[in-house]
């Protein structure tokens, strides 16, 4: 019972912080390599619905790793969950703090996004540790096909924006090849296409709301 209780405390501690806490990363915020220039008005509402959009992808990333990390019982892939989740709350804080300096607002929407990113986490983590990695490995992939997506359609005046889904781009690669290597199963097609189609409705949604 006391277990029990610990890790419920645990999963509503960090969903608080990751909703109302303001994010602190341990890495510094990626630095561009040439000044960011002059955006117009129309440029930078793009870029911070593009910001906001990778914003909600990290609430979900908190979300996904919080759940999978509570019910493995693998403590070797407990931490390698959790140390993922670290890095991607690196990234909360700088997507964050981009919105901001782009004068716009996170989705009002990521109590929802949270929630059910945080059910489909505790789903694959109940098929098993392979799945729940495959999960993770699937998920990243198609955060990092996002991601340079992304980079194509930012102005090439936000360097400041680039050069942080270009650092959270390779953070996400990384964490794909960490789930292929620590044994990850290659989801079916079908589970795919439902994960491709359910980031669809949420970037859609979230460029926004």
């Amino acid at each position: 019972m006391s277990h029990f209780l610990d890790a419920f405390l645990g999963v509503a501690d960090a969903a608080l912080r990751t909703l109302f806490a303001k994010p602190h990363a341990t890495r510094a915020a990626p630095q561009p390599a040439t000044p960011p220039g002059i955006l117009t008005d129309p440029e930078r509402r793009e870029a911070g619905a593009l910001m906001r959009v990778n914003h909600v992808g990290e609430i979900c990333a908190q979300a996904l790793y919080t759940a999978q990390a509570a019910v493995t019982h693998d403590p070797a892939l407990r931490k390698q969950l959790d140390v993922a989740a670290q890095e991607e709350t690196d990234h909360l804080a700088w997507t964050q703090a981009r919105i901001e300096e782009l004068g716009t607002r996170p989705s009002i929407l990521n109590p929802l996004w949270y929630a059910g990113a945080f059910g489909l986490g505790i789903l694959a983590g109940r098929l098993g540790d392979p799945v729940s990695l495959g999960f993770v490995a699937e998920t990243e992939r198609q955060v990092e096909a996002h991601l340079a997506g992304h980079l194509d359609r930012l102005p090439q005046a936000d360097s400041a924006s680039r050069a942080i889904v270009n650092q959270m781009k390779l953070d996400e690669a990384r964490h794909a090849a960490q789930a292929r290597d620590a044994g990850a199963s290659e989801l079916p097609p079908p589970a795919k296409a439902m994960m491709r189609m359910a980031a669809h409705v949420m970037t859609t949604v979230a460029h926004r709301i």
